[in-house]
């Protein structure tokens, strides 16, 4: 059979289900963005004279996902006036919204009950050849079809963006057992050549291929930095443009991505994979799970590992956290040589990582260690996660 993706819908209206619909339109693909509606209504609400039946009170988070995108940092659209190419419902109210789209991408939370209850109503809301996906960074894709009929089957699999979805180009997608060899083929070229995306085929495995590597990747640099006594700023000098890394590096990643995800995908890991020699690794730290506890989750709560303020003067003013006091203090500009000198090399980030690795500086002992442990790891995934 032949697909064609021209209308999608994604399912979810936070973060990431928002700036997944944002870059549907950066590739000219309008869609449909559905999320729950408010658990109640607020004094506030009350005193704008909405009810439970208003539309303003019912679509609030879908509309607040649009509204954020529109102000996100970095740009989640080519031009705003994509904005116009998005439509905004409830899942109570709208599931007719999706009886013409091509694709259906779920991006609710990592809850396999929510999800199952949530696919369960879409099957008679979506025509037959209609793709459905979910975006789950983990959940195993059998657990969650496993009570769909062979037709949704044939044509469901795992889409799972990272985040921001317009810059990260990796996209994994995740067959099922009875998804239609065609149905990937076709998501496979859609996805490199339409949305511009690496895409990386894995097998249903917890965490799939980006995560089980990357949640290590984020454990290891972790242990390492507690290990050599280590602060959070000097870390991220290290792993920096150097190591073929955003500006971002490490903890201001977990920042933009959000602390309560890499928590709750670190938790799950542990709980996903009893026989992995490196397990313990994936149990969060004391400092983690304490960051969560005081809801600094990132740039959503304004503060994670990263805090930006203002001085008496009305400075601007960036703070890191003490992982040992969880108390902020200024953001120091920290320098090593062996770093110094990768980032002035030439010839593309090999280069640059060849001159780090071979430094003699305390960043570079950590470098080797840090490559050392990653590479053993991947190389004991195979052929368990990817062939």
């Amino acid at each position: 059979m032949s697909y064609k993706i021209k209308k999608a819908a994604v399912l979810g209206a936070g973060v990431m289900g928002a700036t997944i619909a944002a870059h549907l339109t950066n590739a000219g693909i309008e869609c449909v963005l559905l999320d729950i509606i408010p658990f109640e209504l607020t004094d506030a609400d009350k005193a704008k004279g909405l009810t439970e039946k208003s539309p303003a009170w019912r679509n609030r988070f879908a509309a607040n996902g649009l509204a954020g995108i529109m102000k996100a940092k970095p740009a989640a659209f080519f031009a705003k006036k994509n904005a116009s190419m998005i439509k905004i419902g409830n899942l109570e109210d709208n599931l007719d919204m999706l009886k013409d789209v091509d694709w259906v991408c779920e991006v609710v939370i990592e809850n396999l009950k929510i999800k199952q209850e949530l696919f369960a109503k879409l099957e008679k809301a979506v025509k037959p050849d209609c793709i459905i996906s979910t975006n789950t960074s983990g959940i195993p894709i059998k657990d969650i079809s496993a009570k769909f009929s062979a037709n949704m089957n044939a044509h469901f699999l795992g889409t799972h963006f990272f985040n921001p979805p317009r810059y990260m180009k990796l996209l994994e997608i995740i067959p099922g057992k009875d998804t239609k060899k065609d149905v990937v083929d076709y998501m496979i070229k859609f996805c490199e050549e339409v949305l511009g995306k690496g895409v990386v085929v894995c097998k249903d495995t917890p965490n799939f291929i980006g995560n089980r590597i990357g949640i290590f990747d984020i454990a290891n640099v972790i242990r390492l930095m507690v290990e050599k006594d280590m602060k959070i700023e000097e870390i991220d000098a290290i792993f920096g443009k150097a190591m073929g890394r955003p500006g971002t590096a490490v903890f201001a990643t977990m920042d933009l991505v959000g602390l309560d995800t890499g928590h709750h995908v670190m938790k799950n890991l542990y709980d996903a994979v009893p026989d992995d020699e490196m397990r313990d690794l994936f149990m969060p730290t004391d400092f983690l799970t304490a960051m969560m506890e005081k809801k600094w989750l990132g740039n959503k709560t304004k503060q994670g590992f990263y805090k930006k303020t203002k001085d008496e003067k009305g400075k601007k003013l960036k703070l890191v956290i003490d992982y040992k006091t969880l108390e902020y203090k200024p953001a120091p500009k920290v320098q090593f040589a062996s770093v110094s000198e990768a980032n002035k090399a030439e010839g593309g980030v090999g280069a640059k990582m060849k001159v780090l690795f071979n430094g003699n500086d305390a960043a570079a002992d950590l470098v080797r260690e840090y490559f050392c442990n990653l590479f053993i790891y991947a190389a004991n995934r195979v052929p368990e996660i990817c062939d």
